[in-house]
């Protein structure tokens, strides 16, 4: 094992192995073989101790177990997922936060995320509240507007988390487990206010933020401004975010370490120039030292302002360490210092190995560190202070745009070619223009003088927007990439952790498992037939195209899903509009009022898909049909050889504490019965 900067870099890498462990089985896995580990590790520690790379071995295999007993006793000690009704429910429940979400069609809607919630219903009497928070969309005419701490009484139609929509696919049903999240849905009707908010609270702050920057900015410009002054990015509009993802600049929409590092520099930069003109101060005060407290400061009240995300969280973290290396004569971005963040926020949430935000921003810090390191010498030799900027600028977009594009691949399906390009002009405007303003709205926000700052800051917004758009438009801008399966995305990290922790020449060894990585979407066989989770779409690949019977609005979703996970273009199944049609042996029975009363011929069929009970319909073959999804989600199936093979999502996902049992239910909120 590479043992550069130490043994100190790889320790997050192996804890965060043992953590993405937990997640693999198909079942829920016994703690038995991490407490053996422990065991072994003891046992090694103490026989192999000072024995040169021996002794690596047993702080490995303790770091991973770690890892995996924190990661089961992170799920393990999660609320389990309430029984949700499937109808209409008039619900009670306290106002935990409250978001502005903007329609395709460009009407902003009110979201209300609520805690506390119980439902009036005859069979809920006495239940107790739930003890996870449910998301429930305003109607558009709806004029009430609770605070924080508000309690209210509405009527709404809920539904629980989805489940993935292609078996491999994204699992929303974990991400919601790991988030206290109970489901989603929309309001019938008003929401009557029982009792008032207890207003004030950083919540309420962030509202109060987001409102004034609304009221000086209006549309999307204000929206971006709102993001990064309050980390309020819900009003974003889906082709403002397509812009910016194709162009590469999307992590300028989430508040990260970009925006926290900019926060900082504009405070210790304006202490520096203000101390340098008292001479008093510049002769007998730690100027230095004094400014980048100040700077830490301001930066920890920045990343509480905007919602203390996971990337400005770590950002924060990776700032702490610096100041304290600033204040004792240490180097101040390591290696170690990333190594030491990144263990803590997998302790606290080991779930988050698994999270793409958790992914890119240690990729994109990890490359940066290596890169920067490796190429010091040569950084060393620009001849005027604007190349060398210039020069760095540069090389800071490549090292981590291209640290962070295989991830971007994986999650995403896309390619943006044409990032650097637009980060060159994007981030100095950031930096010099955009930020900086915005750090003066804040200040200038308690005296209601604000409105110039955002005025200019909204300017800036405007031409990184036009940027965005203007580079969203050339050639190959967003190209399309089958997704990355769940080993590609773990060969990528092993390889980039070899590279950037590596000594020598050994670390060019990194280099294999990167190159596999991104040829894995083209490795593995892709699916011919797919089925959604409730049989109400289905698709067949054929010709280049991915053919789709008549999709309803529900189905929407996982329409998309589908064509970004095969990165095919979208056709239509000719022949499906009176329901039964055929493609090769393949039968789809897209539409059926008789509920399958009345069964098809299959002779010549070797795959029957219905949207009905197949009711013994082409017996002898495989079937997919509304009791299969009923019970395992959603259905992918595979050419093998002559035949088929059937992939749902019950044997991808199997039995895990996220996975609900057939049908999609959860816990029942009953109170239990009284003892006889």
């Amino acid at each position: 094992m590479p043992t550069g900067g130490g043994l100190t870099p790889w320790l997050p890498v192996c804890f965060g192995a043992g953590a993405a462990a937990y997640f693999l089985p198909a079942f829920e896995p016994a703690a038995w073989p991490a407490l053996l580990g422990l065991c072994l590790a003891a046992a090694g520690g103490a026989v192999w101790r000072g024995r040169g790379v021996a002794a690596v071995l047993p702080v490995m295999l303790l770091l991973g177990s770690m890892g995996f007993l924190d990661a089961m006793w992170s799920a393990h000690r999660r609320e389990p997922m309430p029984f949700l009704p499937g109808r209409a429910v008039v619900l009670h429940a306290v106002v935990a936060a409250t978001e502005t979400v903007s329609r395709d069609e460009g009407e902003a809607r009110r979201r209300l995320v609520l805690r506390d919630g119980v439902f009036e219903s005859g069979v809920d009497i006495g239940m107790a509240p739930l003890r996870r928070v449910l998301r429930v969309m305003q109607r558009a005419d709806d004029p009430a507007r609770p605070e924080v701490g508000a309690r209210v009484r509405l009527r709404a139609l809920l539904r629980p988390p989805a489940p993935p929509a292609v078996p491999g696919g994204r699992d929303v049903q974990r991400e919601a487990w790991f988030s206290g999240l109970a489901g989603s849905g929309r309001a019938l009707g008003p929401v009557t206010l029982l009792s008032p908010g207890s207003g004030g609270g950083l919540e309420s702050l962030r509202e109060a933020v987001a409102a004034r920057v609304a009221a000086a900015l209006p549309g999307q410009v204000g929206a971006i401004a709102a993001t990064l002054l309050a980390g309020k990015g819900e009003r974003i509009d889906r082709a403002v975010r397509q812009d910016f993802a194709a162009s590469g600049l999307s992590h300028l929409l989430a508040v990260a370490g970009l925006h926290l590092g900019l926060v900082m520099a504009a405070v210790i930069v304006t202490l520096r120039l203000g101390f340098a003109l008292w001479r008093r101060a510049a002769d007998h005060w730690p100027c230095k030292e004094i400014a980048v407290c100040a700077g830490f400061v301001a930066g920890a009240g920045y990343v509480l302002l905007t919602g203390a995300h996971l990337p400005a969280v770590r950002a924060l973290g990776m700032a702490a360490i610096g100041v304290l290396a600033v204040l004792t004569g240490r180097r101040v971005l390591s290696m170690r210092a990333l190594a030491l963040v990144a263990l803590g926020v997998l302790v606290v949430a080991p779930e988050s190995v698994l999270d793409v935000s958790f992914q890119m921003s240690f990729a994109a810090v990890m490359g940066l560190i290596a890169g920067y390191d490796a190429l010091r010498p040569w950084l060393r030799r620009a001849r005027s202070w604007l190349a060398g900027h210039g020069l760095a600028l540069v090389l800071t977009s490549l090292l981590a745009g291209s640290a962070t594009l295989p991830v971007s691949l994986a999650h995403f399906g896309v390619l943006q070619p044409w990032f650097v390009l637009a980060n060159l002009v994007a981030v100095p405007l950031a930096a010099v223009w955009i930020m900086p303003l915005g750090l003066a709205a804040l200040l200038l926000m308690p005296l209601h003088l604000a409105g110039g700052a955002l005025a200019a800051m909204g300017a800036g917004i405007a031409l990184v927007m036009r940027l965005a758009h203007a580079v969203a438009g050339l050639p190959l801008a967003q190209t399309a990439v089958p997704a990355m399966p769940g080993w590609g995305i773990a060969a990528y990290f092993l390889g980039l952790c070899w590279v950037c922790l590596g000594v020598g020449r050994l670390r060019l060894a990194g280099i294999g498992p990167v190159l596999l990585a991104l040829a894995s979407p083209w490795l593995v066989a892709r699916p011919v037939v797919l089925v959604a989770p409730d049989a109400g779409v289905m698709a067949v690949r054929e010709g280049g195209v991915l053919a789709f019977g008549p999709v309803g609005g529900l189905d929407r979703g996982v329409e998309a899903d589908w064509l970004r996970s095969l990165a095919l273009p979208r056709g239509v199944l000719a022949g499906c509009e009176q329901g039964l049609c055929r493609v090769g042996g393949i039968l789809l029975r897209v539409r059926d009022r008789s509920d399958g009363e009345v069964l098809p011929v299959c002779d010549g069929v070797t795959l029957f898909v219905s949207v009905s009970p197949a009711r013994g319909a082409c017996a002898g073959r495989p079937v997919v049909d509304r009791f299969s999804v009923w019970r395992d989600g959603a259905y992918a199936a595979y050419r093998d050889g002559d035949g088929w093979r059937l992939v749902s999502d019950r044997s991808w996902r199997g039995e895990r504490l996220w996975v609900p049992p057939p049908g999609g239910r959860g816990r029942p909120n009953l109170p239990l019965a009284p003892a006889e």
